[in-house]
């Protein structure tokens, strides 16, 4: 290969196989990760609509029989915080069926239910968030991986060359570096994203949690009520 051919296509088809299979995998990553981001952009961004408008909802002061009703029947197009209102008021309704006269069953009952619905949530929300940050981390080693085996391999090829000039060593290396730059720019967006996402997750658990006390104060207040009171 010529000083001319030094684009980036030129150099990876001339680089040897271990660097060519390095930054094939890196590149499809790199297309995993992306389509990971765009998915949770998508996805954050619905979830925080439909908690805003469960909240707007929860607090106009419908009858919390009829708010209980709603979800259930939407339950499977209804956002976090739905299921969680949900779930902890299914539990309240069914002790005082049960005919449990203890306050404080009562309501441990509902906030048991309620923090296992929140941690299923959290969980579907933090899916590949994890793949996220393996990306990130393992990505620049990976590209660094290729880099060093592809100079290794330049500098065995340029081990039976008498006269050894920059132009003869600056392809061989330029291989190799492309290696690095693959996992760079696989790792870079990934790191950006994770850190990104972790922030808005957080925002949302909170939002939920204060959601969880403060429902369950109201039902606090409701106990020795007929059921449904706001």
């Amino acid at each position: 290969m010529n000083s001319q051919d030094l684009s980036i296509v030129q150099l990876l088809l001339h680089a040897s196989l271990v660097v060519q299979l390095v930054v094939a995998a890196l590149l499809i990553v790199s297309l995993a990760s992306w389509t990971v981001i765009f998915g949770k952009i998508f996805g954050l961004k619905r979830i925080r609509s439909l908690n805003e408008g469960f909240e707007r909802e929860f607090w106009s002061g419908q009858n919390l029989q009829d708010l209980y009703a709603d979800a259930s029947k939407k339950a499977d197009r209804a956002g976090p915080m739905t299921r969680i209102f949900a779930s902890g008021m299914r539990e309240f309704l069914k002790l005082r069926e049960k005919r449990v006269a203890d306050a404080g069953a009562l309501l441990d009952g509902a906030r048991r239910a309620m923090r296992a619905s929140f941690q299923r949530e959290l969980d579907t929300v933090e899916s590949h968030l994890s793949f996220l940050a393996s990306v990130g981390s393992v990505s620049p080693y990976v590209g660094l991986f290729g880099t060093v085996w592809g100079i290794m391999h330049a500098f065995v090829g340029l081990s039976n060359i008498q006269q050894v000039t920059l132009a003869t060593v600056a392809p061989g290396i330029a291989e190799a570096l492309v290696a690095t730059a693959i996992g760079l720019f696989a790792a870079i967006p990934a790191v950006l994203a994770y850190n990104r996402f972790a922030r808005d997750i957080d925002r949302i658990a909170i939002q939920m949690e204060t959601f969880i006390e403060e429902f369950s104060n109201i039902l606090q207040r409701n106990i020795g009520q007929p059921a449904g009171a706001h």
